[in-house]
């Protein structure tokens, strides 16, 4: 029990910091600092270069190396403490309600950037946030989109039969000879390259999920069966229970495990499919951040042997993939032995 807490308690914290990425994120993730390009995590100081020692942690700038061009030296002339509940760049709280609070930062012309920089000078710990609400966000919405059309057909299925069950698993079998990662690259490759950055989300979840319903119809169409057999369900149709009080009150619940396993095996298997297509130029461009996209930096060998901080995303593409697996395994597991 305590295992299964931990993990919940990890994977929620996960997407919490994705939820309040403008919050979390000391700076905008489209805001360039042309003179920090592939600047490295900031070292966060308690002892200053005179041996004292402070309780507030603080900062140097980075200048340039006069010595090598491609890297930095911290100028030790200035301390920056690092402040918390501080004013910056402006983010949208909800849609209409803007707020420019953050959780810390620094005064200029320092910066606090914990994992670094890219290219372009761009905070790779913002960018992280923002792209993980974009990674995420895509795998979660895909999901229950997949779910509510599996549930919906599986239901229909496996309580109606005949023809209606034929036709549905006919259409289940098709969506599952079909492969679905090459169907993603057709279609977004028929669209024009360069789309807007809510359209191409829109589309992403659209085809995620309506591929990806036929696995999760077919298992729930199985359970359906068998629950339209049980005794007190044959009794209720009996006394003149009609199918959708049935559906509601017996058959329906008994589904929902079933749901929520498949949820947790769809959610790291659609935010890998964005990050799959980002990462190729087929998903979110840029400026807009996503994990494919800040991986598509690693295309490039200076960048894939240079720079370690670059690998951040796919350290959290990981991480959250590992989570919900573990969490789905032992929920599984709790049920299959609740039902033994």
């Amino acid at each position: 029990m305590k295992r299964l807490g931990l993990i919940a308690s990890v994977l929620a914290s996960l997407h919490l910091l994705v939820l309040l990425a403008g919050f979390v994120a000391p700076y905008d993730p489209v805001e360039q600092t042309r003179t920090l390009p592939f600047a490295p995590p900031a070292h966060l100081h308690f002892v200053d270069s005179r041996g004292q020692f402070h309780l507030r942690p603080f900062v140097y700038a980075l200048v340039p190396d006069s010595e090598n061009f491609e890297s930095y030296v911290e100028d030790t002339t200035q301390r920056f403490p690092v402040q918390f509940m501080v004013s910056g760049s402006a983010y949208n709280v909800l849609p209409g309600l803007e707020s420019r609070l953050h959780l810390f930062g620094v005064h200029a012309p320092a910066r606090v950037s914990l994992l670094g920089t890219d290219g372009l000078g761009r905070d790779v710990l913002s960018r992280l946030l923002h792209g993980g609400r974009m990674s995420i966000g895509a795998g979660l919405i895909a999901t229950l989109c997949a779910l509510l059309v599996g549930m919906g057909l599986g239901t229909l299925a496996g309580f109606f039969g005949g023809r209606v069950d034929a036709a549905v698993m006919r259409l289940a079998d098709l969506f599952m000879a079909v492969p679905w990662l090459y169907l993603l690259f057709a279609v977004r490759a028929a669209l024009p390259l360069h789309l807007d950055t809510r359209a191409t989300f829109l589309l992403l979840v659209a085809v995620l999920g309506i591929v990806g319903w036929a696995r999760p119809a077919r298992m729930i169409r199985g359970i359906v069966l068998s629950a339209r057999e049980r005794t007190f369900v044959t009794a209720a149709r009996g006394f003149g229970a009609r199918a959708p009080y049935l559906l509601k009150r017996h058959i329906v619940p008994q589904t929902l495990g079933v749901v929520l396993t498949q949820a947790g095996l769809l959610v790291p298997q659609y935010i890998l499919a964005e990050v799959t297509l980002s990462f190729l130029g087929l998903g979110v461009g840029e400026p807009t951040p996503s994990w494919g996209a800040m991986l598509g930096s690693l295309q490039q060998y200076s960048v894939l042997t240079s720079y370690w901080w670059m690998f951040t995303p796919a350290i959290a593409l990981v991480a959250v993939a590992i989570s919900y697996y573990a969490l789905t395994s032992m929920v599984h597991e709790r049920m299959r032995l609740a039902a033994s």
